[in-house]
């Protein structure tokens, strides 16, 4: 199956979601390539960056996922080649 490279910007302002949100890409870590976190605590809130190789289709309900959640918003970015 075909892959493409992308990566998921996710800002999480609800520390609540944090929970899910690890169990959500605990279920894709297969996919993900690397990961990086940054607490910005004079905001409040917590950037997360996901670089994957995965099928279109994997990464569209990884972020589908992601983007039900409460107080987490995310974008991805998808390589040309």
């Amino acid at each position: 199956m075909e892959t493409r490279i992308a990566v998921i910007g996710i800002v999480v302002e609800n520390e609540d979601a944090v929970e899910r949100l690890n169990e959500i890409l605990h279920e894709y870590r297969s996919y993900i390539i690397g990961r990086m976190g940054i607490p910005y605590r004079q905001k409040n809130i917590s950037i997360i960056s996901i670089a994957v190789d995965a099928p279109t289709d994997a990464i569209s309900a990884l972020t589908g996922k992601i983007g039900k959640l409460e107080g987490v918003s995310s974008k991805t970015a998808y390589a040309k080649a």
